[in-house]
């Protein structure tokens, strides 16, 4: 049973050995690669500053080498920090602690570099995902307002229809089938009056087509130079600036294909349809023809009543429809194109963030190790983790002790070899004070 037992300490002790002897080999190259993680994030994260930076001078210059510099630094020491600290704890409590701060230094360095990484990483594929993302936009509105001004076009027909209309009616009149009186009387001018104002209306619309397409025609041609820059090689920041006069122009189309709506000329006509009709005299020869065309008069009015109404509900239609949202570019920067976003961007940030935090990994990796060495080498007594060398220094040191004994003895010392050899491996012990 003994055996038994002391086989599995050297066991533990020789496995423990074979750790630290790898850890020995590793540690010597850690150091350094931990550097160059440094370096690589404060590169990317001076990319990052430069972006933000409006100035480009000097100033701006260092400002970006400083704060990139002082990342790099502040990455390496707290690694370092925990890389030999962390491993090393032997309590829960000190353990937590430690954890407990890897984590607060983790979220700062993804607050001050890594968002930066990623902005050096995506940030002009970010900004080419903001303006093709405002090209969508602006494509939709501009549909929408084609949309309502070609509805409105559409109104054309019904105010032909209801032009139509009483322009038969006063050619019934004109031969006496209305009234009952053939020829140009009382009845007559007010269908033709009516018919006049309607034809007028109809022109007018149909005088707002062209524009209408014209305008439609013009935004499409800007959208098309829009996606170009949004695709096209160079600079984003100068694809910004030409981005931007493009959708000035754009804007201006849009709203111009809003006022081109004759939905509410529509309305307002057919409101004044029925309401503005100016009574001619009656003049008939008798009481009879006058009676006769009091009445087709009153029928005519209320026609005009009932097709008004007509018209005014489907301009109503046409106005009920929703208006297209407000849509303004506004130039951002790579930085906030990232945070913005970012979840269309996640293996560039999952990248910023795995070169700061990696480090962790090699924490966690030590605090196995550390543990398993531990629990090689701690239950075994001591004479059982003694190394060779150990046990040499151990073997020099008691022959220097006997050289010292024989030494003392030649001079005529006191103190046999034995005892001076155990007093001087025993601990210090003090002297009892003489009686008095």
């Amino acid at each position: 049973m003994s055996r038994n037992y002391n086989d599995e300490h050297t066991h533990g002790v020789l496995h423990a050995r074979e750790l630290e002897g790898h850890l020995g080999v590793l540690e010597s190259f850690t150091s350094a690669a931990l550097g160059v993680l440094a370096v690589a994030s404060g590169i990317y994260t001076y990319l990052g500053v430069s972006s933000l930076l409006d100035d480009n001078g000097a100033l701006s210059f260092f400002a970006a080498v400083a704060y990139s510099m002082a990342v790099s630094v502040g990455i390496f020491v707290f690694w370092s920090y925990l890389l030999r600290l962390l491993p090393a704890m032997r309590s829960a409590a000190s353990r937590a602690g430690l954890l407990f701060s890897m984590a607060l230094g983790s979220l700062a360095i993804v607050a001050m570099s890594s968002w930066l990484n990623a902005a050096a990483l995506a940030g002009a594929a970010a900004v080419e995902q903001h303006l093709a993302k405002t090209v969508q936009d602006y494509q939709t509105a501009l549909e929408q307002s084609h949309t309502i001004a070609v509805s409105g076009q559409s109104l054309n027909r019904d105010v032909a229809r209801v032009r139509q209309s009483f322009q038969d009616l006063s050619n019934q009149e004109a031969v006496g089938a209305l009234s009952g009186v053939a020829g140009r009387g009382a009845v007559f001018r007010v269908l033709t009056q009516k018919s006049d104002e309607l034809d007028a209306l109809e022109s007018q619309i149909e005088s707002q087509g062209p524009l209408v397409d014209a305008a439609f025609a013009e935004g499409n041609e800007i959208l098309s130079r829009m996606r170009a820059l949004t695709v096209s090689t160079g600079p984003v920041e100068n694809r910004s600036v030409q981005f931007s006069e493009e959708s000035v122009r754009l804007a201006g189309l849009i709203a111009q294909l809003r006022q081109l709506s004759v939905a509410p000329l529509v309305d307002r006509a057919a409101q004044d349809l029925a309401a503005s009709v100016v009574l001619p005299e009656l003049d008939g020869e008798t009481a009879d023809i006058r009676v006769s065309q009091e009445t087709t008069i009153e029928s005519v009015l209320l026609l005009l009543g009932q097709r008004a109404e007509t018209l005014s509900r489907a301009a109503e239609a046409v106005m009920a429809m929703p208006a297209p949202l407000e849509t303004t570019y506004t130039p951002i920067s790579t930085a906030d194109a990232v945070i913005r976003y970012a979840a269309n961007f996640v293996p560039s940030w999952a990248g910023a963030i795995a070169i700061d935090l990696l480090p962790a990994v090699l924490v966690f990796i030590l605090m196995v190790v550390q543990a398993a060495i531990r629990s090689g080498r701690d239950p075994a007594p001591l004479e059982d983790r003694m190394t060779l060398a150990e046990m040499r220094a151990a073997v020099s040191a008691l022959r220097e002790i006997e050289a010292q004994e024989t030494e003392e003895q030649r001079r005529g010392g006191q103190p046999e070899p034995g005892d001076l050899a155990v007093s001087q491996l025993e601990p210090h012990r003090p002297r009892e004070a003489p009686a008095p």
